[in-house]
C-alpha cells in the first residue's frame, strides 16, 4: 500500500464522504480511470490523480471537494492571477464575489447575481459570480432560493474560472497548474491560499 503524501493530509475543510458519492452528487465524471475503491476519501483520490499527472481532473475534483465559501475564494484567486491586484478597474463580478467571501450574506449574493446582467461578454470573472449565485445549491437569493440549482453548478463555475486562469497563463501551464492545486490544498487545510510557487516535492519530472 502506497503511503499518502503529507500534501494530501489534514484537508480539514473537505468532506469525509467518499469521493465517488460527492462526484455523483455534483454530476461530475472524471476522465482519468481510478484505481481507488468507491469508498476512497479525498486524500487518496487526489494522491492518485497527482501521481498520474491528471492536472485537469485534479482541478475538477478540487472544485467539488472545497466547501462553497472556500470554493469561491479559490476561484477569485484564480481570477486575480491574470486580472492583477485590486484596482478601480476590477470587473464587478470579481469584486462582488470577493465581498461575498468576506461576508457571505444573501445581500452580497444578490449583488453578485446582479453583476451577471451587466458583465461584458468577454468577462470570464462571471464564473466567480456564478459560483456565488449557486453556492447554496439553489438558483439564487430571495424567491429563487426555493428552486434547486443544477447539480454541481457552483463547482463547475469555480473549475471554469481556474481553467481560464490556466489558459491566460498558458506560457507556464504546468507550473501555474501546480500553483492552482497547491492553493486549493492550502485552503482545504484552513489557509488563505496564498501560494506563489509549487513546493519542489510537488513537481513532476
Amino acid at each position: 500500500m502506497v503511503q499518502m503524501s503529507a500534501r494530501f493530509e489534514k484537508l480539514v475543510k473537505m468532506p469525509a464522504d467518499p469521493v465517488a458519492k460527492l462526484l455523483s452528487r455534483a454530476n461530475v465524471i472524471l476522465k482519468t480511470p481510478l484505481e481507488a475503491p468507491p469508498t476512497a476519501q479525498a486524500g487518496v483520490v487526489l494522491e492518485e490523480l497527482d501521481r498520474k499527472g491528471a492536472l485537469v481532473d485534479l482541478l475538477r475534483l478540487l472544485a467539488v471537494l472545497l466547501p462553497p465559501r472556500e470554493r469561491v475564494w479559490w476561484a477569485c484567486l484564480a481570477a486575480r492571477d491574470y486580472i492583477g491586484p485590486r484596482s478601480d478597474q476590477d470587473p464587478a463580478s470579481l469584486t462582488a464575489s470577493e465581498a461575498w467571501v468576506f461576508e457571505p450574506s444573501e445581500e452580497n449574493r444578490d449583488k453578485a447575481r446582479i453583476t451577471l446582467d451587466h458583465a461584458y461578454v468577454d468577462d470570464d470573472t462571471v464564473n466567480c459570480a456564478l459560483a456565488v449565485l449557486y453556492a447554496a445549491g439553489t438558483l439564487g437569493p430571495g424567491e429563487l432560493n426555493q428552486y434547486p440549482a443544477p447539480a454541481g453548478a457552483s463547482e463547475a463555475a469555480a473549475f471554469a474560472m481556474n481553467m481560464v486562469a490556466l489558459g491566460q497563463l498558458s506560457d507556464k501551464f504546468e507550473e501555474h497548474g501546480g500553483v492552482l492545486i497547491e492553493r486549493a490544498l492550502d485552503i482545504a487545510r484552513g489557509g488563505k491560499g496564498q501560494v506563489v510557487q509549487v513546493p519542489e516535492a510537488a513537481t513532476h519530472s
